[in-house]
């Protein structure tokens, strides 16, 4: 009973901190009941000359970092009054035009451009590989332990559905050794390994370092082992932004990987404003940004042979019917210059 109590309140706390982290200075709702940042008040008498963006980052922990830049002025010094839009949905956001510029998955991007959706990629995000973990329940100790056990894949026919079916491969298994569910991501994919729902899961951090800190589960593999050059995240843009207002997103892709640069550098800094936004374990956050340094590439560009790549695992793997052409759908005339 103390053991389930526990579980509870964990939890419960983790939930809350993502949500926390994810709507952090989120202040009035914009278009489509979407949540708008104080970032997004309009301009005032002192800042009468900064244009308007809007922008979606990636909800939750991996899109604080921008945040973090927004207060520390990087997007101000863009000449930028850039409002923060949280949607479920960056393509619908983009060609529904109530959003300028946003993170999204690469397959998403590849895939909605190749069909006809008009947004164009403009620059990779601040990592490209995918930060996903497979970690087991307590008694799993490697990838082959796994057939005949309960894997939990995250969404079907997401990112997360392509490294754990790419894990088992590289195991010698498929998805039918095992008894393969979809069972979310983040907080409620780690619930259904601790109630024991699956045997293990795909997952982000930081879940991986929580569940090795607390004795919970155990590590099996991290995900840009077996994917080294599958592309996870880029920024789309409207084309018709880009071709009416091509110097705003310059402007925000420069404020947005001074944030990121500057998260990095001055790590203790953006530790303290982290740990202010997300209540999770110190140690589980100190140990997930250790293990992800080496992803926190900060590079813009947009290697055409990973995309290419990217796409044919895709197609293998059939979540995608075609390889699309990449020169189509990528336009990198805006990523900033060193």
């Amino acid at each position: 009973m103390i053991k389930h109590k526990w579980r509870s309140v964990l939890l419960a706390s983790i939930a809350a901190a993502l949500m926390l982290s994810g709507c952090a200075g989120s202040a009035a709702k914009g278009n489509g009941g979407e949540m708008a940042s104080p970032a997004s008040a309009p301009a005032s008498a002192d800042n009468g000359k900064l244009q308007k963006i809007r922008y979606s980052p990636l909800s939750g922990i991996s899109g604080l970092a921008v945040r973090f830049g927004a207060e520390k002025g990087f997007f101000k010094e863009e000449g930028l009054d850039v409002e923060f839009i949280t949607t479920k949905n960056a393509v619908e956001g983009l060609t529904s035009k109530d959003v300028d510029i946003a993170d999204v998955p690469t397959t998403t991007a590849i895939i909605a451009a190749g069909k006809g959706a008009p947004i164009k990629i403009v620059s990779s995000m601040f990592r490209t590989k995918g930060p996903f973990y497979l970690i087991g329940a307590p008694g799993i100790n490697s990838v082959e332990d796994l057939k005949g056990k309960k894997v939990g894949a995250g969404t079907f026919g997401s990112g997360l559905d392509v490294y754990t079916q790419t894990i088992l491969q590289k195991h010698g298994l498929s998805k039918n050794d095992v008894a393969y569910v979809a069972n979310g991501a983040q907080e409620a994919a780690y619930a259904s390994l601790l109630t024991g729902q699956v045997d293990a899961t795909i997952i982000h951090e930081p879940f991986a370092s929580l569940v090795e800190i607390s004795g919970q589960g155990t590590l099996l593999a991290k995900g840009w082992d077996y994917l080294p050059n599958f592309h996870t995240g880029v920024l789309a843009s409207r084309n018709d932004f880009i071709e009416k207002q091509p110097e705003l997103i310059e402007k925000l892709l420069r404020a947005y990987f001074k944030s990121q640069e500057y998260a990095k550098i001055h790590f203790d800094e953006y530790r303290a404003y982290f740990l202010q936004n997300v209540k999770v374990d110190e140690k589980a956050v100190d140990s997930a940004f250790k293990r992800e340094d080496v992803l926190w590439e900060n590079d813009p560009n947009v290697d055409a042979k990973s995309l290419l790549e990217t796409q044919q695992i895709q197609v293998d793997l059939g979540f995608q019917d075609k390889v699309y052409d990449v020169d189509k759908i990528v336009d990198l005339r805006f990523i900033p210059k060193k």
